[in-house]
């Protein structure tokens, strides 16, 4: 395994700033944020780029990883987490299209994972939204497998806010629908622990159960409030009690985690998700909090 990070927070900073500081504190990968460099998504946690994959050259592919594998650090996958199965046509086309240059982006650079939303529209039911995803994704599928580059889902509900995630949800949240998906198409799973702690899903049997399909592991924690549970109830579908948390501040067992990982044989990158909101709003507060979980994770990671 090796513990690394995703780049997200750093939108002000370049890659190398952030590779710099990561490796000299202790990281050894990155997942690189691959938002369109013209502007992609202003929600919270999206919309950074830190490669710019339209028009990418397979020189300047080669320079970054040159100057990445030089500071010691590997690439886990690059990151896009846009809705491809938007309500809006012309969305779906739009994001679908950027998803291939980070394809294309990711094969130029030798990196085998891209990771992403299969996404979802809320004016749909779970099977209207599954027809859709089986008329969209194969040709996507297709093209990752064509390119050397497996396809990873992360499976986030993405409901928790209609403001910042006015297009729908993301399908790819519960084992029936994961049975649906390995069933269909050859991708692997981008799993992240703390969505299925407030869904009331046992992290330990989804491990044991999907183990094997998982590709890349996002490391994030989350503490349900119980008091804003008791106000919300859980028909408010974790607004208001889900709070996202860095790696031990949170509810999640990390020692159960990583044991059904091992056991799995999952030997992939661990990387820390910054979504902590008591470690934000400056430089300072967004690298304590990945130091934060970096001390947590490192027993575990070897």
């Amino acid at each position: 395994m090796k513990l690394g990070l995703l780049t997200v927070p750093f939108a002000d900073a370049s890659l190398s700033q952030v590779a710099n500081w990561s490796a000299a504190n202790g990281f050894e990968a990155l997942e690189i944020a691959a938002w369109p460099s013209a502007g992609g998504e202003t929600r919270r946690y999206a919309g950074t780029c830190h490669v710019a994959v339209e028009n990418l050259t397979k020189a300047q592919a080669s320079d970054i990883m040159t100057e990445l594998t030089g500071k010691g650090l590997t690439v886990s996958g690059l990151g896009y987490y846009p809705n491809p199965l938007h309500a809006e046509a012309s969305h779906r086309e739009n994001v679908i299209g950027h998803l291939k240059q980070v394809i294309t982006a990711a094969s130029l650079m030798g990196v085998k994972v891209v990771n992403t939303f299969m996404g979802g529209d809320r004016t749909l039911t779970l099977d209207q939204n599954w027809q859709r995803a089986e008329q969209i994704f194969p040709d996507i599928v297709a093209f990752a497998r064509d390119h050397g580059v497996t396809l990873a889902f992360e499976n986030c509900p993405m409901i928790f806010s209609k403001d910042e995630w006015p297009g729908g949800h993301n399908i790819a949240y519960s084992p029936k629908i994961w049975r649906r998906i390995f069933e269909a198409w050859d991708v692997g799973m981008n799993y992240d622990p703390s969505h299925l702690v407030w869904q009331m899903i046992d992290n330990a049997r989804f491990i044991r159960e999907f183990g094997p399909k998982m590709v890349h592991v996002h490391a994030k924690d989350l503490m349900i409030d119980r008091d804003g549970l008791y106000e919300n109830g859980i028909m408010s579908l974790g607004i208001g009690w889900q709070v996202p948390r860095m790696p031990g501040l949170g509810d999640i067992n990390w020692a159960e985690v990583f044991s059904g990982l091992y056991r799995a044989g999952y030997d992939g990158p661990v990387i820390i998700e910054h979504e902590d909101r008591n470690f934000e709003g400056s430089d300072d507060k967004i690298k304590r909090g990945f130091l934060l979980a970096r001390d947590v994770l490192r027993p575990f990671v070897k």
